[in-house]
């Protein structure tokens, strides 16, 4: 009975994960059902015979879970069939001429260097990442044909039968893919690349900072609230490094951390990638994707992206390592690293938001000329000579921080322009929209996310700048505050960088319906 609830857990999990896949195992089950009325119904049986368990076998083969998979692999089974067809047909006819001694040699020596043939090139790259499965289908129905029709006298009858009954069978997937909840490999693919730009924009906008700047005691940075028995508290940045937080709840550590590792997802995306770029190209224009939409861009734009994902898992191993350079040096290291990897991350926050609505990155060429002046800051400090007296191995561990920081901005750069290519290929929208994160001079820095009321746990994430409106309760004028509302028994819960807690009750005239958490820097 476990096992059994371990696969009901594991249904439920997947599901979960993407709906779609019940929506698709429906639409399989749905085209087989049609397709097996061949044989159900006397008077398509009479027709196709035996041969319309073909219609049935490609089905199985051909249905996949894209629009593009599946148009692609219909199409590349029925050009197969028809040309082996064809073939089989001729080297039956050749065959036959020899007489009955020689045809049976003929037809072994046709099938044995057509196989060899079709096998030896099913090896070649670009046909191998297209037209595998083609050449396989070929291989088989080439043999099929010409060795059956050494017993079967009317060879055209049962040709036109088996091709009749493949192509029955892929334009029925074709349809139920195509007009039955539809799932397109190119959105997909679309959305990939968003996700894992947003990805490496939260690292370098929450993780690098919050290193950085943990060790100076003006900006302390509050971004996990955590629900535990129907009780909110904090957890501070810090607590990531910890095996365990206050109540003993392991699990809590490791949700935290595996936030912060999303980034390693996109390391191993090229694949997944490349299959979809392929299947993309198969499918017919929908929804903002043209027919002949860049989907190589795609792929050249997600090479870069890997590339700074590998800087990004480098840099994050060298911010962890047990060699570091002394608090008095970070400290003077702090603004311009700061910037650089918030610029950084903002850029790729705007880049990502582009991917997502398509329309044209506006503000991401400031955010990166700010990277590269907070670069060059960098660099004119290093130059007078403040690493002087700081031991090799430390002075060792932080020039290569450094250099993968500096290589990140380089890649959001070379990112940005490929972006730029791609929205001027796929047409993207020029339209005036305001920057996710404003500057605004002379103003405080505001770093704000919500979490809405649930019986799960909640991360609250950083959003962007300048985003936070409304009316707060403040206690005191401190330069450094975090606040957060809860409403809940008609009174809000404060707390402050003092760790004192603080309670209001007027809670109702804020008019806050959703925990809130404003981090403010001066």
């Amino acid at each position: 009975m476990e096992k059994v609830r371990d696969l009901v857990r594991e249904g439920k999990r997947v599901a979960k994960e993407d709906p779609r896949r019940v929506v698709h195992s429906f639409k399989v089950g749905l085209v087989l059902s049609l397709v097996s009325s061949f044989y159900y119904y006397q008077p398509l049986y009479d027709s196709f015979g035996v041969n319309a368990m073909w219609a049935v076998m490609t089905v199985v083969v051909v249905f996949e879970f894209s629009v593009g998979a599946t148009l692609g692999k219909g199409l590349n089974r029925v050009a197969a069939t028809l040309f082996a067809g064809a073939l089989g047909i001729g080297a039956h006819h050749l065959a036959s001429l020899s007489g009955s001694t020689g045809e049976p040699i003929l037809l072994a020596i046709f099938v044995f260097i057509q196989a060899a043939l079709s096998t030896f090139v099913r090896f070649f790259p670009r046909v191998k990442a297209r037209y595998d499965y083609s050449l396989l289908i070929f291989i088989l129905t080439f043999a099929l044909i010409s060795v059956s029709g050494f017993r079967e006298e009317q060879v055209l009858v049962l040709t036109h039968k088996r091709i009749s009954t493949v192509i029955i069978g892929g334009f029925s997937c074709v349809l139920i893919s195509i007009f039955v909840c539809p799932v397109w490999a190119g959105q997909d693919l679309h959305s990939l690349l968003a996700s894992n730009v947003e990805k490496l924009s939260f690292f370098l906008l929450v993780f690098f900072v919050g290193i950085v700047s943990s060790y100076h005691t003006r900006f302390r940075m509050v971004i996990f609230i955590i629900k535990k028995n129907k009780c909110w508290r904090l957890a501070e940045f810090g607590d990531k490094y910890c095996e365990t937080v206050k109540d003993g709840d392991t699990k809590e550590v490791d949700k935290r951390k595996n936030d912060f590792d999303n980034y390693k997802s996109v390391l191993n995306s090229k694949s997944n990638e490349e299959s979809l770029a392929n299947f993309a190209k198969w499918e017919p224009g929908h929804g903002q994707f043209r027919f002949r939409h860049p989907w190589k861009q795609y792929l050249s734009i997600g090479g870069l992206i890997r590339q700074c994902a590998y800087r990004i898992d480098a840099l994050n191993s060298y911010l962890n390592a047990d060699i570091q350079v002394s608090i008095d040096i970070r400290k003077k290291l702090e603004e311009p690293l700061r910037r650089m990897s918030l610029e950084s991350g903002k850029a790729m926050k705007e880049m990502s938001v582009s991917l997502t609505k398509m329309i044209k990155p506006s503000s991401s060429d400031l955010h990166v000329r700010n990277a590269q002046s907070a670069c060059k800051s960098l660099t004119s400090l290093l130059h007078s000579g403040i690493l002087k007296e700081v031991e090799s191995q430390e002075l060792i561990s932080l020039l290569t921080a450094i250099s993968l920081l500096i290589d990140i901005i380089n890649l959001t750069e070379n990112i940005l322009e490929s972006l730029h290519e791609l929205a001027s290929a796929a047409r993207f929208k020029d339209k005036i929209e305001s920057p996710i994160f404003a500057e605004k001079p002379n103003s405080k820095s505001i770093v704000c996310g919500w979490a809405t009321k649930g019986q799960d746990d909640h991360v609250v994430t950083i959003v962007n700048d300048d985003c936070c409106n409304g009316n707060t309760s403040e206690k005191g004028n401190r330069s450094n505050k975090v606040l957060i509302h809860e409403k809940h028994e008609n009174c809000v819960h404060e707390k402050h960088e003092d760790d004192d807690a603080h309670v209001n009750s007027s809670c109702d005239s804020c008019g806050h319906t959703s925990l809130r958490v404003i981090v403010e820097c001066r």
